[in-house]
């Protein structure tokens, strides 16, 4: 190898390795800069008590949107325009537009649901096929944790596309079941009963106050709506209480609930 060839091979060496080195610094800046401007936006959105569902959605589109451009400006020390990388995009963005629209749609429910506010991170919802706790709205995504905790991430435009149904939205939920009555029970004697004994249960809340009543008349008798709230925390506990307190109801007075009964009628020839 001649010397003006060794040189050219030394100042393209010098060349690339300076361009690797000044990607290097460049990524480990970039990466202290974008922490160090997220932990801003974060703190000052704190500090102005904003609501964690914004301030989740707004760090995660900033870490985003932040990392390209990072990206773009580590191509650029290599010699690649950002313009030609602007370009590269916008053509793949266009052959590949009809695989980016579920992307696309996710996104602009993302938005939606910031603006429109169904839920928030901390509620108790079931939307999407999946029932558990908001642990994150992101930008394309929704983080649930079920109630059997598994992290489940469901796509944003499947929630907003499906019923919403967010039990934390209320100040307290409401716990009913019924309970068949022969015709010619005692109504008032067994309202009473049911009433005495659903006191017993804790967490109840005064306000709507339990209630006992008719809710139909079947062919077999009247049927009872027996009623409670309480808070979301303790709708479960609740109401396996509420059943325990029909259960003691039905041994202190001998009662035995209908049981339904198929006849079947065989014919012979």
């Amino acid at each position: 190898m001649n010397e003006a060839a060794m040189r050219t091979l030394l100042d393209k060496g010098s060349q690339i390795g300076l361009q690797i080195i000044g990607a290097i610094l460049l990524w480990i800046v970039g990466r202290w800069l974008i922490n160090g401007v997220v932990a801003l936006v974060r703190s000052q959105m704190e500090q102005r008590k904003m609501d964690p569902t914004l301030v989740t959605y707004a760090i995660s589109t900033t870490v985003g949107l932040l990392n390209v451009i990072l990206v773009i400006s580590i191509l650029g020390t290599f010699g690649v325009q950002t313009t030609t990388f602007a370009a590269m995009f916008a053509a793949i963005g266009l052959a590949i537009g009809t695989a980016w629209s579920g992307l696309l749609a996710n996104f602009a429910a993302g938005v939606f649901m910031i603006l429109l506010r169904p839920f928030k991170v901390g509620d108790k919802i079931q939307a999407g096929g999946t029932s558990g706790v908001v642990e994150e709205i992101g930008p394309f995504s929704t983080v649930i944790v079920t109630d059997d905790n598994v992290r489940t991430i469901v796509g944003n435009n499947k929630i907003l596309g499906d019923n919403i149904l967010n039990y934390s939205a209320n100040p307290h939920r409401r716990v009913i079941l019924s309970y068949q009555l022969f015709s010619d029970t005692d109504i008032e004697g067994m309202m009473a009963a049911f009433q005495a004994q659903i006191a017993t249960v804790p967490n109840i809340l005064p306000t709507p106050a339990p209630s006992v009543g008719i809710s139909e008349y079947t062919a077999v008798g009247p049927k009872l709506s027996i009623e409670v709230s309480c808070s979301d925390e303790n709708f479960d506990q609740v109401k396996g209480d509420l059943a325990k307190a029909i259960r003691a109801v039905e041994k202190a007075t001998g009662y035995s609930a209908p049981v339904p009964v198929q006849k079947v009628i065989t014919q012979t020839t």
